[in-house]
């Protein structure tokens, strides 16, 4: 359904060594800079044949976090939502919600982390184990 989602930010150095580490437990590989052709700076995360980008916003306005949106990722496994969650917050992200762990829900148990970017993106690391 999707090709990308992109978040806006208000210091691009920031978010690059943040979404490298934190998506880098996921097996994606660095960033990659792109300059749009409005100069505004962009960085690319290409794993899984889907992207996540970062950038300055092309309106020249400050980045904002959407209220009540979350930005999920796929873990394969328990270890890797605790260490999304521990490198998220090791580069400059918040912990918010319950810690790391299951949650019982109608979809049955799921392991999630949640985290903010540094520019305040609400993001989850997400595993449904095998039944």
């Amino acid at each position: 359904m999707f090709s990308h989602v992109m978040v806006g930010t208000n210091d691009i150095e920031r978010s690059k060594r943040f979404y490298d580490a934190v998506l880098g437990v996921l097996g994606a590989p660095e960033g990659v800079r792109n300059t749009a052709r409005t100069g505004h700076q962009r960085v690319f995360y290409r794993h899984g044949g889907v992207s996540f980008g970062v950038g300055e916003p092309i309106d020249g306005k400050p980045a904002t976090f959407a209220n009540g949106g979350t930005i999920g990722f796929k873990c394969d496994t328990l270890e890797q939502v605790q260490r999304f969650h521990d490198v998220a917050v090791a580069h400059g992200g918040t912990s918010i919600e319950d810690p790391p762990g299951p949650r019982e829900g109608p979809a049955g148990t799921l392991h999630l982390s949640y985290v903010r970017d540094p520019d305040g993106n609400k993001l989850c690391a997400l595993h449904r184990p095998k039944a």
